[in-house]
């Protein structure tokens, strides 16, 4: 039996793979960027940069098929969810919810594909998050020995925060999408 069920699980596994290897690797770098950006008075920019190009990404690919009311609607309340919940966080904790979201999203998305082609995959949605709040567990434990990071247990609650928060969400348009097609 093949490894993966589909051409399209295999590329979701690998995104996965650059995304987490991409975090990993820059544990190092980014501190001094973050400090850099902040002293050229530039981090707000950035982070909002960051933010329209994942709203961007999100929209283009909602639009994928007409989105209609009911799913209009759960998608302006999560808008709203997610803009309350950064506004209240600081800028560094920030960054965890897109890093992580992402991560957790394309878990989930790789998860499903492989249930829907008849591999065993018991709740995907519960796998995406365990396994997105394991790769931040390892993230914050190679901080641990990086003379300039530390290990934060805060960190390791805003990653599983930031899978809970993509995996509902992600959950919550497909339901919203399924109803709205009478499905």
């Amino acid at each position: 039996m093949p490894t993966f069920a589909s051409a399209r699980e295999r590329r979701l596994w690998l995104w996965t793979l650059v995304v987490v290897v991409t975090i990993y690797a820059t544990l190092g770098l980014t501190g001094a960027l973050a400090e850099e950006l902040r002293d050229r008075g530039l981090s707000t920019a950035g982070f909002v940069l960051a933010m329209l190009l994942v709203g961007a990404t999100a929209l283009t690919q909602g639009l994928r098929t007409r989105p209609r009311g009911l799913e209009i609607a759960v998608a302006i309340g999560v808008a709203v969810v997610y803009l309350m919940v950064l506004v209240r966080m600081a800028l560094e904790e920030r960054t965890h919810l897109i890093e992580y979201g992402v991560v957790a999203v394309l878990i989930l998305e790789a998860l499903t594909e492989r249930a829907g082609h008849g591999r065993r995959v018991p709740l995907p949605a519960v796998l995406a998050i365990l396994a997105t709040a394991l790769i931040g567990l390892v993230d914050e434990c190679i901080q641990a020995v990086i003379p300039s990071r530390v290990f934060d247990v805060q960190d390791i609650v805003f990653n599983t925060l930031a899978a809970v928060m993509a995996v509902a969400t992600s959950l919550a348009l497909g339901w919203a999408r399924r109803l709205g097609r009478g499905g």
